[in-house]
């Protein structure tokens, strides 16, 4: 019996879903611990499209110590704030030509590589692209610009680690007004900082910010604006709960020598807020900086295996050793200290081939046309979430040793 596409879309299925967790979870960092301490909340309040939580903020303040025969204290209650988590869509497409599902009868090897080649493409690039998100903070910024361009085709900006080649980006406004709209990446000199795009000249703003195309304010809520002590987080703003602040340490901008002193400081600080730091992301700049301070005072400096085959050097506190792990997607400049058990990935489901219509394989039509083309699209409803913000904290302003 010839392969139907019916066919196709359930060996593929099969295929494929099972693997890509997998190489999701074996790929980037920050996301692999994240969905390995996460407990994959399935969101079902408000019909999916919300979760509702809430935190306590305050205690009661019906206490107090009497002489005899005077009144006692007035009764006092609990206080408690209501977060809403919003969902974030995500999405990955694919497409084939007619020509390669021919294949699949007279090549069936052939047929399975080429949609191997394009399957695990978007596998690592969805991963690297949720990595970065972990830590974004739900604009969708790539990069910001540090200099002004004007009738150009360049932005210039002083981190362009989110940028690649081919991606296709807006100009935008630092609140969100897209000045050039669907660019594609031509150049990226990662010496100057200087990035080229394709199309008509535009002028460029200090401030003025990329983002991949049509992504701006719809990436998850990461950990630039979760850990941080500014800002209405979930519906719940820190100006009327200041519990809700996370622990930030911070120079002004002007970056400064990592020392133990200032992580043991950070470290003391979640632990009064209740919190136990789990693990200390940063960029490999910061994580060699370490790995010098420790070489200075130690004879050896050995990196260490932690419960869940985590591997990092090791911040020793009267608690445990904390593993500081590097991540080639974190933020230049700065440690993110985690505690794990209060961060949630929220989603339905994990990455899953829309079939809603019955197949996986769509004919592609545009305004363009009829084409003998198939598209597959992966998609996951998900957010980042924590309900103790200030049981996380950073450190900025780091020098970076490369």
């Amino acid at each position: 019996m010839p392969a139907t596409m019916t066919t196709l879309s359930a060996v593929l299925k099969e295929r494929y879903e099972g693997r890509l967790g997998k190489s999701l979870n074996d790929d980037v960092v920050a996301l692999r611990r994240v969905e390995k301490t996460s407990k994959g909340v399935v969101t079902t309040e408000l019909g999916g499209k919300y979760a509702v939580f809430a935190i306590h903020t305050r205690r009661n303040s019906g206490i107090g110590a009497r002489n005899e025969g005077e009144a006692l204290p007035n009764p006092g209650q609990q206080g408690t704030a209501s977060g809403r988590v919003g969902l974030k869509y995500q999405y990955g497409a694919i497409e084939l030509n007619g020509q390669v599902f021919e294949l699949a009868n007279s090549a069936p090897q052939a047929f399975i590589d080429a949609v191997d080649l394009e399957v695990d493409g978007i596998k690592t690039d969805l991963a690297k692209d949720l990595n970065r998100q972990v830590y974004g903070d739900g604009t969708g910024t790539v990069a910001v610009a540090s200099a002004i361009t004007t009738a150009g085709n360049t932005f210039t900006s002083t981190n362009v680690q989110y940028v690649q080649l081919d991606m296709m980006v807006d100009l935008c406004s630092s609140a969100g007004a897209v000045i050039a709209a669907d660019r594609k990446v031509t150049a990226i000199n990662e010496d100057t900082g200087v990035v080229t795009l394709d199309g008509a000249t535009f002028n460029v703003a200090v401030g003025n910010i990329l983002t991949r195309t049509g992504n701006y304010d719809k990436e998850w809520t990461g950990l630039g604006k979760i850990v941080a002590n500014t800002g209405t987080l979930y519906n719940i703003d820190p100006t009327v709960e200041p519990v809700w602040k996370a622990v930030i340490d911070e120079n002004g901008g002007t970056n400064r020598a990592l020392s133990e002193l200032v992580m043991i400081s950070l470290y003391n600080k979640i632990r009064k807020n209740g919190g136990k730091t789990s693990v200390i992301l940063t960029s490999y700049g910061v994580w060699t900086s370490y790995f010098a301070l420790l070489s200075q005072q130690r004879q050896f400096v050995n990196t260490k295996e932690f419960t869940g085959g985590f591997t990092g050097l090791a911040f020793t506190t009267e608690t445990g050793e904390i593993p500081v792990v590097q991540d080639f997607d974190a933020p230049p400049n700065t440690m993110h200290f985690l505690n794990e058990s209060e961060i949630q990935l929220r989603r339905t489901h994990d990455w899953q081939f829309m079939n809603r219509d019955g197949n996986m394989w769509q004919r592609k039509i545009t305004s363009s046309g009829r084409f003998d083309a198939y598209e597959a699209t992966l998609f996951q409803y998900s957010e980042l979430s924590t309900k103790r913000r200030n049981t996380h904290g950073k450190i900025e302003d780091l020098t970076e040793v490369i």
